[in-house]
């Protein structure tokens, strides 16, 4: 399903043809349909954008199908609006904070920037209903196969008097509002001189806004990696012990290594996926080198990997070759792992140490209340659905949701923006998916 964005062409034009370079922002400038000569006047109409809100959607929409219990059962409501009126009375507390803030008789004089630091956790109840977006596209899409949500949804766009759109369309305003915003601040604070009342205010606001959207990309980002992680963990056979997600949240690396455990153990081929605080190791099925079985797992919070120069090894008895040794901290047991090249060593060295770090990130951070209900919710979910046999061959193919500063306001947004950079193995996901035809 298409995602509409440019609603308003008049302000969404001028904006991205500034932003693009087309237009010289010292000259005439397209915004609201007609040509403007000013900063004051350009500032005016950043203004009134951003004072715009969501009343359609949840007075023209949701308020209706609420009344048709024959058509909408309340998990459908939840999942096509999803918290959408949670926003929307932010929203007008938000709108209503910048009403008293503008001048009406010269709107350039308005100060808005402390609404938006005032305001500023309230922006993150978005989160919650940018990750909900796919699913209520899919729902609708499934919906709109029968002609009569077709009829309905178009009756309750002509008894709100709403510009012609689909529903599609209006209830990506929250997902267009979220990602605006910096958008929105960094014209203004271009159009606002240093000298004016605002300027340190937006300046501000505009950090703030471009911190919410880029943790609400890595919330949506880490959220579809675990959706992935459940859909991988399902697909591998003989599985043991607990889930992958009860205790990590990315896959940082894999790979095919020789392995052998304690002195004069026997070589084996294993391919190995590590995760934070844990590393799975997996055996290809002999004839078919797509299936995957599970052969153990490596707690990382309790070894340490310690390079090692070619050579004879004294406590392995073997001669070494582009390896490593992972060493249990408590037990002085060792893991002896051999890459097939010295790139391929040094892509390992770096991702262990990608993944000690990025554990100690996430202690620093700290995993906030809602991140963590939807993980035990992925959790739940993943479990309650038996894997298939065979398997799913694709994983979610989920639309993300870009915000970024150079981007036209007339394209598709699309969140991404990630703090870390995506894990090869996405990248080969349906290489190593089981049963892949």
């Amino acid at each position: 399903m298409g995602l509409w964005v440019n609603q308003e062409d008049g302000v969404e034009e001028g904006t991205s043809e500034v932003q693009n370079g087309h237009l010289d922002p010292s000259a005439d400038c397209l915004c609201l349909g007609r040509t403007v000569q000013n900063r004051d006047q350009m500032r005016a109409n950043v203004i009134n954008e951003i004072m715009k809100h969501l009343k359609d959607i949840c007075e023209g929409y949701l308020k209706q199908c609420r009344k048709r219990r024959d058509m909408f059962s309340d998990e459908q409501l939840k999942i096509i609006f999803g918290n959408i009126e949670d926003i929307y009375r932010f929203q007008m507390g938000f709108v209503r904070d910048l009403e008293k803030q503008y001048n009406n008789e010269d709107p350039h004089l308005s100060e808005i920037g402390p609404c938006f630091l005032e305001h500023q956790d309230g922006f993150w109840i978005y989160s919650e209903y940018c990750n909900n977006h796919l699913d209520a596209c899919m729902e609708l899409s499934k919906l709109m196969k029968d002609s009569r949500y077709q009829h309905f949804f178009e009756a309750c766009r002509l008894l709100q008097q709403m510009i012609d759109i689909a529903i599609d369309g209006f209830l990506l305003t929250p997902v267009q509002k979220i990602c605006k915003y910096p958008l929105q601040l960094a014209e203004l604070l271009k159009y606002t001189a240093q000298e004016h009342s605002d300027y340190r205010y937006v300046a501000a606001a505009l950090a703030v806004m471009r911190n919410v959207t880029l943790q609400i990309n890595e919330r949506k980002r880490r959220l579809e990696n675990i959706d992935k992680i459940a859909q991988w963990q399902a697909s591998v056979l003989d599985w043991e012990g607990d889930d992958i997600l009860d205790r990590s949240s990315e896959l940082i690396y894999t790979g095919e290594m020789s392995w052998i455990y304690q002195p004069y153990g026997r070589n084996q081929q294993r391919v190995f996926f590590l995760f934070d605080h844990q590393m799975v190791l997996c055996k290809k099925d002999l004839i078919r080198r797509d299936i995957l079985y599970y052969k153990g797992r490596i707690d990382m919070d309790k070894y340490e990997v310690v390079d090692i120069e070619d050579g004879r090894d004294d406590d392995f008895n073997v001669s070494m070759k582009n390896a490593f040794k992972l060493h249990n901290k408590e037990t002085e047991e060792m893991h002896l792992c051999f890459a097939k090249k010295l790139e391929e060593k040094l892509r390992w060295l770096r991702a262990f140490r990608e993944e000690r770090k990025m554990v100690k990130e996430d202690e620093k951070i700290g995993e906030d209340c809602g991140n963590e209900s939807e993980r035990r919710l992925l959790v739940v979910y993943s479990k309650s659905v038996p894997p298939a046999y065979p398997p799913p061959q694709d994983p979610l193919n989920q639309g993300q949701y870009m915000v970024t500063d150079g981007i036209s306001q007339s394209q598709v947004f699309e969140f991404t923006e990630p703090r870390r950079s995506q894990a090869p193995f996405w990248q080969n996901f349906s290489r190593l998916t089981p049963f892949k035809k």
